[in-house]
This record gives C-alpha cells, structure tokens and sequence, in this order.
C-alpha cells in the first residue's frame, strides 16, 4: 500500500512527494487534526483510506475515502454522536461514558439499520449509493459513493432573483418525492430535508442528504438536535406532536417555497403564534394555484391538518382532475360574495381547500366503505344458503368486490425513471405497469417519455398501463466504404441507417472516377460508433480534367462550371 503517501488526502489525486496539493491545495503534512478525527490515512475493514473530515453532524463525522478494491472515492460515515462519545489521544477507539453506554449501543443500532435499509434502496434515483456498513473501532461506519454536488441553496442563491419558476422547479422536485414515498414505506422520515441536503449533481437528477437516525431529529432527547429553522417542523421541538410522513411532506413543502418565492418560511414555532405564511403578490402571479394549494396543505402548523401522505401531495402538485375538482367545489363553497384588493397571497388560508377536500374524502371513502361491507354481507348470506344447497360449485371463484376508480398520474413530464416508477409501492398497487423501450434521440435514456393511458383519466384499479422507456440514442458503426464505386458506398450507407453527403475531389488521371478515396476519404471514420441516421461524408473522384488551361487567372467557365474542377457543385 506504498501508494498511498502518494495521494492527497483531501481530494486523493495523486500529488507524489508534494506535500501541498496542487489540485486542492491541502496541506498534507498538516498535524492539527483535532483527536475526535480519525488520522489521515487510517485504513478501515482493510479497504477504505480515511482522508480529511467534511463535517460533522448530528450523530456521525463524515470523511473523505478511497476505496481501494474499487479505486475509487468514496464518502466515510462514522457513527459518533455529539455529547455522549469521544476519541481519546492516540486511540482509534470510540470512547464512550459509562452512564451513556446502553444508549449508545441503542443508537448504534439504529445508524446500522438505517444506512443498511438505504443500502438496500441504492436504485432509487435520489438517493446517492450505500456501499457497504460495518462494524469497527467500538462503533459503525457507512460507505457511500462520492458524487460531485451542489446544493439546492447554493443554486438558488446564482439564480438572477433568487428563485426559479414553476416549470423549472417541477422538474427538480418531482421525482424526488418518489424516493421519499420509497423511504415512508422502508419506515423511514428522513427529518431533516432542507435546502442544503437538496442537491443537484453532475448527471442533471436532484438527490437528497443528510441522513441521520431519528433521534436527532426530535429536540426532547439527549442527541444534539439537528434542525434547520424554517424547514424543522413543529412535532419535531418538544411539544405532545409525533413525527411522521407528514413531517417530511412540511419539510420538502418548505423547500419548494424556497425556491418559487426567494426566501425561507418562518421558523415553526414562530407561526404558532402568527400562522401567517405570506407569498408577495408579484410572485404569487407567477405561481399555479393548484401549486399554492398544495403548499398549503403541506405546510400547515399542525401535522394532523397537514396532507398525510407523499402520494396525495404529489396529486395535488400534479393538478389531479379529482383533486383540482374537489378543491375548486371547497373554495366556491366558501367565497364570499364581496372581494377586496389583495397585496399579498397567504398560503395558509388556502388550508379551508385542503381541509374541505380531506373531509369530503372521508366522507367518500365512509360511504364506499359501508357499501363495500353491505355487499360483503348481501354475498357472503347468498353463498351461505345456495352453497348448501348444493345449487353452486364450489369449485367456481366468486367475485365479491368491484374494482375501485384510480385517476391516472402523470409518468412523463417529470422526468421520472424505470426505477422510480418500480420503486412506487402506490403505483404499482393501483395499476398493472408494463415497460417497452424504445429509442430517442431527445430523451435520456432510462426515462419515461410515453404512457398508454393518458394522465387524469379515471380508470379501474389493475388496469394495465404500457410505460415507453427511452433507450437512449441508437447507435451504429459506419461501415468501410473506401476503394467502392459511389452508387455502392452511397447503398451501404443508406443500409446501415445513415445518410451520405458526396463530395467531389481532384482526379489527376491516376484514378478511377466515382470511386472513394481508399485512404481517409470518410468522416467520420470507418468503425467509428455514431447516432443512427446521422451523416457521413464520401470523398469521391471526379472526372479526369483533359483541357489545357491557358489562363489561370482568367479561367473560362462553362455552366457555371470551373475547367479545372469541371465536377464542382455536383450531387
């Protein structure tokens, strides 16, 4: 492992004797590491260089790593949470204080079930790849891909006014919530989504950081708590609320009206006092109503007043018809005849909509229950009786319950992925999806760009749907040509999928007219792989020239044609 004192420990390029980084400029020979950091160069489960610390959170250190089964960098994650552990001078050993043992070994537990359960999900598209977790030096560790990233905050703050519109910010968030619908269902809340583990990355997806155990995440605990105001919900500081799927929903809510509106809500504790959570009218105008009523429903102070579920909010960003409907009959319902002149629009009166429209689907949802159970009753008493009366064979299937109405979503405009969509427990539930691909030219591959029934309708559960998954762009490899006559090399194009461009070139009566050039007379290259339909240029000779020319610097022309290069402007 003599390699390692060649790279830096801050970026792992490799930097030989230097001892400044001439890449990142690290130090190398630094000895100011604080004792609570593992050393530079420590090997970990003798695969993993430890390199210098990135931060420090809540419950875990987070380091730069190579990986050197991989050769490749990686993210170090240690489990060492603030106030009850340490490191002591000259010893790679967690320390741990006797009173605060049996909870460290609890919470150890839980940092190892968390990052095995993302291990686990690594396919998702937002979420950045767990590589391995294990045991070690009296605590645990996770390893994670290392991807180049830039925060959501970070992007917004380059932004011209600070925000970007709707149709920009749909596209960033959207399939995103497809991973967190993915981690309520693994049973886990993240707690802590914020602009700054909202990050973009270099193949263009938004992913999402700052995992740590649920535990830090509440204020009534011994763990330092991790919160960010304006993004932290309210059932997270000390009061009787619990956590839930509805405290992630607050927190990415938040995060959208970060971006739309240029600055961060109020902390939660503050508008429990003053719920007033205000959108200036210059912006408001630029915003869908059905996205500031989903914003409203997502942001309400309550948990229990909040939209429950990742799936309903993704419906009402979506404008679902049956939520735009049933949102549109609340807020009819409650207009008041008299209108005033309005300055500013305040999300949190668009809760009446929500509220309304959570009632109504109760109310639904009781009266199809009811009718369920009726029918249940009705059909179980007519199978008791023919049954035993031997007028029906057992052997028959009996059908009892009628399929339920679903509303189709959209899988294209958001740019969702095969993954995403296999990875929606709710989708997949509802529908029978089916997947074809094909290939695009103007889409990635791996993401769906055509379904077989078009989102918003209204369909029984189970229907089949047919999502279209790009292939990406279909490529081909140019065929040799050289040394053929032109109707020949113009043939074999064409039957390889591609176009041919002629170009005429000197004869100097040495070769054979309408034949390719045999050396470098195609571009792009023989074998060269390139997109289908695309065109290559043939380099053919033209006629042999057999007049003399008696002034060059007046040539005669003939149709418009030079005598030297009687074959110029030709196809």
């Amino acid at each position: 492992m003599d390699f390692i004192d060649d790279l830096c420990m801050n970026c792992f390029e490799n930097i030989g004797e230097e001892s400044i980084c001439p890449h990142c400029g690290f130090n190398n020979n630094t000895s100011l590491q604080e004792m609570i950091y593992l050393p530079l160069k420590t090997v970990l489960s003798d695969r993993y260089i430890v390199g210098n610390h990135i931060s420090y959170e809540s419950d875990a250190i987070t380091y730069i790593g190579y990986d050197m089964e991989r050769r490749a960098v990686v993210t170090v994650r240690e489990f060492i949470p603030k106030g009850i552990s340490n490191r002591l001078d000259g010893n790679i050993e967690v320390h741990v204080r006797e009173r605060y043992r049996k909870n460290f070994e609890k919470y150890k537990n839980s940092f190892i079930e968390l990052w095995q359960t993302l291990k686990s999900i690594s396919t998702l598209s937002a979420v950045i790849p767990v590589l391995d977790v294990f045991e070690e030096n009296g605590t645990a560790y996770a390893i994670s891909e290392k991807m180049e990233t830039l925060s959501l905050r970070e992007f917004l703050l380059r932004t011209e006014d600070n925000n970007i519109l709707w149709d920009r910010a749909r596209l960033m968030f959207m399939p995103v919530l497809t991973t967190i619908e993915n981690l309520h269902e693994h049973g886990i809340i993240h707690g802590g989504i914020n602009p700054d583990n909202l990050v973009l990355c270099r193949d263009g997806k938004v992913r999402l950081l700052g995992f740590c155990i649920s535990e830090c995440n509440i204020e009534s605990n011994e763990l330092e708590f991790n919160h960010t105001d304006g993004y932290t919900a309210l059932e997270q500081y000390e009061n009787n609320h619990k956590i839930c799927p509805a405290t992630d929903i607050y927190a990415f809510s938040a995060c959208i009206y970060r971006a739309l509106v240029g600055s961060n809500p109020p902390d939660a504790p503050s508008r429990e006092t003053n719920d007033k959570l205000m959108i200036p009218n210059r912006i408001a105008e630029k915003i869908p109503a059905h996205v500031i009523k989903a914003l409203g429903g997502g942001l309400q102070i309550y948990p229990e007043n909040r939209i429950q579920n990742v799936y309903d909010f993704r419906e009402f960003l979506n404008a679902a018809p049956s939520v735009v409907a049933k949102a549109a009959e609340a807020h009819n319902h409650n207009k008041e005849p008299k209108e005033e002149k309005q300055t500013n629009k305040v999300v949190t009166e668009e809760k009446k909509d929500y509220n309304e429209y959570q009632k109504e689907k109760k109310k639904k949802n009781i009266k199809i229950i009811s009718i369920v159970v009726a029918v249940i009753l009705v059909v179980a008493a007519a199978v008791y009786v023919v049954g035993f009366s031997g007028l029906i064979d057992k052997k028959e299937p009996i059908t009892t319950a009628a399929p339920v109405p679903v509303t189709v979503p959209d899988f294209c405009t958001a740019g969702y992925t095969e993954n995403d969509v296999k990875s929606s427990g709710t989708w997949n539930n509802q529908f029978k999806i089916q997947f074809k691909y094909e290939y695009s030219t103007k889409i990635e591959a791996g993401i769906v760009f055509q379904q077989s029934v078009a989102a918003g309708e209204t369909v029984n559960s189970g229907t089949e749907i047919v999502l279209t998954v790009s292939k990406g762009i279909e490529t081909v490899k140019v065929p040799d040509v050289s040394g053929l006559t032109k109707d020949e090399a113009v043939k074999k194009l064409e039957e390889a999928g591609l176009k041919a461009k002629i170009v005429y070139v000197y004869n100097d009566s040495n070769q054979t007219p309408d034949m390719v050039k045999t050396s470098g007379g195609m571009a792009p290259k023989k074998d060269s792989e390139i997109a289908k339909g695309e065109e290559v240029i043939i380099q053919v000779y033209g006629e042999v020239v057999t007049e003399p020319v008696t002034d060059a610097s007046t040539p005669e022309t003939t149709a418009g044609k030079s005598p030297l290069f009687p074959w110029f402007g030709q196809n």
